[in-house]
This record gives structure tokens, C-alpha cells and sequence, in this order.
């Protein structure tokens, strides 16, 4: 079965590795689209094959309605990511992605699939800790003010009204989507939990990222690295060098 490579679905594959022992599927933040995850094939090894997640509403999705809640989102991913979990596999997920990982996971074993090797939830509390927000329900200003505090989102399109008008739709509903969100009393997961974070990320401190304990039944450790919430853009060699040091016990 083929991982699509453009067009139509959610699943991209950045480089395509058809004999890679282990899939990382990355879900990208709030906002956010598989483009994030372009440049990252070059720092994994020929063992891991990188696929990123498209959420509709953006990029080639753009025509596609942006689904009302979590619940939405996940079971249509989860749709699409289940048929390709017969290999090893992990989940990356930034921001509001490691919310999606981890409803996503957790209804991959609802289904009886093979289970994730690895979660790595980046920039985002555990899901039990979720803290809501009335973003979505700010006007333009109060958007840009916010996307303007987390950066992440260059300053160019905040201020060209035409680039506003494109993007805040779908980002006041992947607002939405998160801040409506509230975990459902689940099981812990049983694979192993890393939080990736910056040092200088205004919602998360390394304290409150190990919340993500209770999401799991496996080991849970965070690493921080310099940065704010999008401290994986500067640091993305630092970032790909942890995430090969954690996927190589599992890319066999």
C-alpha cells in the first residue's frame, strides 16, 4: 500500500523509503501543515521513513473543511494511518500535534493495531492537561496577538491583511479544535513517552511536561533544548540528532 506523496488524503511521504524498518508519522501544530516536515528527511537514517500528516483546510488541502473537534481530526487520521502500522512506527506531534498523536494512538489500539514504538510530544502539556482557551473565539486582533506571542508565524503575514484573510480561518479552527478538547478517561498508553520543549516556551515549563507520566504505562523523560514554542525551527539539527538517538533502538 502506498503512503501518497501529493494530493488528496492526509499522508505525505517526505522521501519515500519503502524498505525502511520503521515509519515516524509527524503531526504538525495548530495552524500548521505537512510543510513543516519538508527539510526533515536528510537528518533520519535510510532506516526511518518520515511521513507527515496534511490537516485539512491548508496547503494542497486547502479546499477541504477543517473538522469541528478533536474527535473529527483523530478518527480520520486514524482512518488513513492504520493500514500502514503492519511495520514499526512511531509518532512525532508539535504543539497541538501531540495532542492528535495521542488521541490517534490511542485509537489505533482501540482498532487492536500494532502500537506505537515511541510517542514524542513536543511543546505540548499531557492531554489530562489540557487547559482550554477562548482564542477561537477572539477577532482578528486577538488572533494575531496571540500567534504574535507564541511566534512561529513571520511577521509578514501578520501584517499583510491578504495573508491574514487566508490563514486565520483554519487556524481559529485548529484553535478550536484544541482548546474544545478535553481527554477521555483512557487507559494509559504502553509505549515510551519523550517531551521535547524549549527553554524559553511561554505555556510549558519541564515541571509541567512530565504530566505526560499518566499518558503512559512505559517510561516518560523530557528533553529541553534552547528556544521558545517553535524552538524546533532554529534547533531542527538538535532536534533530528535526539530524535535518531530515540528512534534506533526501535528502527530494526
Amino acid at each position: 500500500m502506498k503512503v501518497r506523496e501529493e494530493g488528496g488524503g492526509a499522508l505525505r511521504r517526505i522521501a519515500p523509503r519503502p524498505d525502511a524498518a520503521l515509519r515516524l508519522f509527524c503531526f504538525p501544530h495548530g495552524g500548521g501543515g505537512a510543510g513543516a516536515y519538508s527539510g526533515w528527511a536528510a537528518g533520519l537514517p535510510a532506516a526511518v521513513e518520515p511521513v507527515a500528516v496534511q490537516y485539512p483546510g491548508r496547503e494542497d488541502r486547502a479546499a477541504e473543511p477543517v473538522p469541528p473537534d478533536m474527535d473529527g481530526l483523530a478518527d480520520a487520521l486514524t482512518a488513513e494511518i492504520a493500514p500502514f502500522t503492519g511495520r514499526p512506527y512511531a509518532l512525532f506531534g508539535h504543539s497541538m500535534g501531540a495532542t492528535v498523536a495521542y488521541e490517534v494512538a490511542q485509537r489505533l489500539r482501540a482498532r487492536g493495531t500494532r502500537p506505537p514504538a515511541h510517542l514524542v510530544a513536543s511543546a505540548r502539556e499531557a492531554p489530562h492537561d489540557e487547559r482550554g482557551g477562548d482564542v477561537h473565539r477572539r477577532d482578528d486582533d486577538g488572533l494575531r496577538a496571540e500567534l504574535a506571542r507564541l511566534g512561529g508565524t513571520p511577521p509578514e503575514v501578520l501584517r499583510d491583511p491578504g495573508l491574514r484573510a487566508m490563514i486565520f480561518g483554519y487556524v481559529r479552527a485548529d484553535y478550536r479544535i484544541i482548546e474544545t478538547y478535553r481527554a477521555r478517561p483512557l487507559p494509559p498508553l504502553d509505549c515510551p513517552v519523550t517531551v521535547f520543549l524549549g527553554d524559553r516556551d511561554p505555556d510549558l515549563t519541564p515541571a509541567e511536561s512530565l504530566g505526560w507520566r499518566r499518558a503512559t504505562r512505559a517510561r516518560t523523560e523530557a528533553r529541553v533544548f534552547p528556544g521558545d514554542h517553535f524552538y524546533l525551527v532554529p534547533q531542527r539539527a538538535a532536534v533530528l540528532a535526539a530524535l535518531r538517538q530515540i528512534l534506533a533502538g526501535h528502527a530494526h
